[in-house]
């Protein structure tokens, strides 16, 4: 049976209806993330650990570091903005657990929370939002992520309102238990005051990834002039033996505390997911 007029013009209203929607969804979605870049002037600063802020000796030596200017957003990128992504670009995440660790993991998935994502994701975000810009967007250098933690490189030990952190107040309290709490989740963008320069949960919410490979020795022969990280990565093995190339996250995580500071670097692999871990983006001015 031919379907009537009738029935073909519902089809074709809801059609048109859904395919308005979502464009209105990235409208708004475009407009909400390029109104969020703050502009951030470049200059020199001591980069990394002047002593007493971090026991990783990675963070070692502080070493001097001059950047271009740049801009980058306010926020973490949300869950809901990540699936809409994933929707309309029919994007897949490269961590090949991705389906199970959502489904064993639905409150850690909720649109208001920082995206859970790789390092590939991460930088696939970024690189669509500077599609539909036209502008060069993608995850900020660790030399950018740190002198914007701290204000253009004051000394802030925590990206804070005051640099330093006080629990409930200004930064999340350490979970109890740690990420082995399953009541341990991040907290939704913004649930505490800004660092100076207008940047929310640079310190304390998830871990943020960042463009650099990771080497625990780049700290000594660090160019000066706009780092961009070591040429290759370190390598990990995991998982019976396959081998993982490390990228560096930034600004601790939301079940630590003490070690959510403005020079604290972790090491994750690239292709694998923690619930700990989120992002934003830089724009190059």
């Amino acid at each position: 049976m031919k379907p009537s007029l009738k029935t073909i013009a519902l089809l074709s209203t809801a059609l048109l209806t859904a395919c308005t929607s979502t464009e209105d969804k990235v409208n708004d979605l475009l407009q909400r993330h390029m109104n969020a870049f703050v502009f951030v002037e470049g200059g020199s600063f001591m980069m990394g650990n002047p002593g007493g802020w971090s026991v990783r000796k990675d963070t070692l030596p502080a070493h001097k570091v001059t950047l271009d200017s740049f801009s980058i957003q306010k926020y973490e990128v949300t869950q809901g903005d990540m699936d809409l992504f994933m929707e309309v670009t029919g994007y897949t995440s490269t961590y090949v657990n991705y389906d199970r660790l959502r489904t064993n993991n639905p409150n850690r998935f909720v649109d208001k929370l920082p995206a859970a994502v790789t390092w590939g994701d991460a930088r696939a975000f970024c690189q669509w939002l500077g599609k539909l810009s036209n502008q060069l967007i993608d995850l900020p250098t660790e030399a950018q992520w740190e002198y914007a933690a701290r204000s253009r490189g004051q000394m802030y030990r925590f990206a804070t309102d005051t640099g330093e952190a006080v629990e409930n107040v200004n930064m999340a309290a350490r979970s109890k238990g740690g990420f082995s709490n399953p009541k341990a989740l991040p907290h939704p963008p913004s649930k505490f005051s800004p660092n100076p320069l207008g940047l929310y949960d640079m310190s304390g919410n998830v871990v943020e990834l960042v463009l650099d490979n990771y080497q625990p020795d780049y700290y000594q022969h660090s160019p000066e002039h706009n780092p961009k990280g070591p040429k290759t990565a370190k390598t990990s093995g995991l998982d019976g033996g396959t081998t993982y190339h490390l990228t560096v996250a930034r600004g601790g995580r939301f079940y630590d505390y003490w070690g959510n500071t403005t020079v604290t670097r972790l090491e994750v692999p690239k292709t694998l997911m923690g619930l700990d871990t989120g992002f934003r983006c830089v724009m190059q001015n």
